[in-house]
This record gives C-alpha cells, structure tokens and sequence, in this order.
C-alpha cells in the first residue's frame, strides 16, 4: 500500500506524497482531484491500484474527495479526528500546519485495521439527512438566539414593535423545524435499515423522536468508531487538568463534539431518570455515592449514547432486563 496524504479545508486540500516526498496544494474541486489522480498515475504507474488516500472526514468540506474516490474506486482510510490528534502526539508532532498534518494523516496508515481500508460508500439518503440535521441545528441557534433577544427586551419592556417581530419570527422558524424534522422522518422511513435503526434507538426510554434522529445522525457521520470514540466525538468524554501539586481541577466535558447531541439528550436524560428504571437506578446510585447532579446527568448522557450506539451496531431492540445492571 501507498499512502497520500491529505489534509481537508474549505477551498483548498494539502497532498503528501511519500514516493518523492512531495506536498502540494490544490483546490478542492473536482477538476483539480482529476488532475491530482493523474498525476499520481504517473508516479505510481502499475502500482496505482495499491492507493491509499488518508484523510479525515472534515464535515461537507470532504465529500466531494468522497465522491470522486467512489467514482475512481480509490481505496480511503478515513480517520476519526480524535485518533488523529492522539497519533500526532504520539509521534511527537509538535508543529501543526497543512503540509504537517497531510504528512502526518500519510503515517497513520500503519493504524488502519484491513477491513478500515475501502472505496467510500456514497449513500445519498445519508447525504440527505445530514444537510437536513445541519439547517436544523441553523434553525435551533436562530431560535435561542431570538428567544434571548427577546427576553432581554421583554425583562426592560422594550419596544412592543421589536417584540412582536421576534415573535413572528420565533413562530416562522418552529414550522420550518417541524417541516424539516417531517421531511427527516420521511427520508429515514423510505430506508428499511435507517428506520429499524430509528425504531431500535426510541425503544430507550426516555429517548423520542427529535433525540432518535440526532443519534441517528451521529452514528450515520462516525461509521467506524467505538464506544469510546463516539461518546468522544458527542463532547461528552472528561477533561481532566492537573499540574503537579497544586493544580487539580475539576474534571469536566471536553464539549469538543457535537454540541446538538448533547443539548437534546439532556432534556432526553430528565426523562429517563424519572421513567427509565435501569437509568433511575444508575442516576440515584451515583447520587447516593455523593455525585453532583449535573456529573450524575452528564454520566446518564453517556450511558445513554453508548446504550444507543450499541442499539444501533448490532440492529437490537433495548432490553430492560440485560441491562438492568448497568
């Protein structure tokens, strides 16, 4: 296998190419990974079938490398973000540009199990739901931010003008969240494994629709991760900072991850911890043991992602029973 290198951004993508030891960078378009392909036919010649683009799933900036290494039949190792940072460490890269992240992504393929390496599915539904899931996620901040705005000159008794238009505009943006969360549903409920994989997650107490679809979103983005890696990815994994002898703090939620997964299994943890028995049980158990109640909420979060993720693997239904331990 050769490994290339590539780092994703917005509008342009560094390549590392380990046969001259040459990075280049080039635009993220179609025409110029044609170009880039080509190029690489000639270096590689013969051996071009033994390919291996390297890189990371940077949100929509990396679908259309996707596409094109669908379309070409390139083989991919798509690496999870966090495994990438923890690889750079471990080498001791202590410089963080494009052309040494590129160099850097090269390297990990010596991490790649067999079964990592392979042509990108291209699944256009999975496309679907998630610029769907991204305008809702717009459409929630639109909401809090006028919500805020709205308190605030309500609290002083502003302008009744500015109040009503942010009440007109409060009103507009819930319907077009419920024809989005429609239209969602629709796209899951046309695929058969989706919408089993949608039913498995609500068989969670405490988990309902809107909190089924975000985790189903975000185990459709993170395919190959793990239990560790997707409650990770959530923002949900502790941070611990200490210094020698006189710094401990506290230990707290990286919030590196999906900021919508954790702000709707919260409100799905209240929930659960009043109706869901192994949950409750969970929850009061680590209250007994003297756990603040937003550390004891936090932890049901994360048994609640990795319960669904482990729903979601292994097509299963939540079963209260072999669970009642947890």
């Amino acid at each position: 296998m050769y490994s290339i290198g590539l780092d994703v951004s917005k509008s342009t993508i560094n390549v590392y190419i380990p046969i001259n030891e040459l990075d280049i960078q080039i635009s993220n378009d179609f025409k110029s990974l044609k170009s880039l392909y080509s190029k690489l036919k000639k270096y590689y010649k013969k051996e071009v079938s033994k390919l291996v683009f390297v890189y990371e799933p940077t949100g929509s900036y990396s679908v259309l490398l996707s596409r094109f290494c669908n379309k070409q039949l390139i083989n991919c190792f798509i690496v999870n973000p966090k495994k990438s940072v923890n690889f750079s460490k471990a080498i001791g890269n202590r410089n963080k540009t494009d052309i040494d992240d590129a160099r850097m992504l090269s390297q990990m393929i010596v991490t790649a199990k067999e079964q990592e390496i392979k042509v990108p599915v291209i699944n256009k539904t999975v496309d679907e739901i998630k610029e769907l899931i991204s305008y809702y996620r717009f459409l929630i901040k639109e909401q809090q931010q006028n919500s805020n705005h709205l308190e605030a000159v309500s609290v002083k008794e502003g302008s009744t003008l500015v109040i009503k238009t942010i009440k007109q505009i409060l009103a507009s943006l819930k319907k077009k969240e419920q024809i989005v969360l429609l239209s969602i549903k629709k796209i899951i409920a046309s695929d058969k494994k989706l919408y089993q994989s949608y039913l498995n997650i609500q068989t969670i107490k405490g988990i309902g629709e809107v909190s089924a679809i975000v985790l189903l979103h975000h185990f459709i983005k993170y395919p190959n991760t793990n239990q560790r890696q997707i409650v990770s990815l959530a923002g949900l994994d502790p941070v611990h900072k200490s210094s020698g002898t006189s710094i401990r703090g506290k230990a707290k939620i990286s919030k590196a991850g999906c900021n919508i997964c954790r702000s709707t299994l919260f409100m799905a943890t209240i929930v659960a911890v009043q109706h869901n028995e192994e949950l409750k049980t969970f929850y009061n158990r680590l209250k007994d043991n003297g756990k603040h109640t937003t550390v004891a909420q936090i932890a049901v979060m994360r048994k609640m992602v990795v319960l669904a993720h482990t729903l979601y693997k292994n097509n299963e239904v939540y079963d209260h029973n072999r669970f009642k331990q947890i």
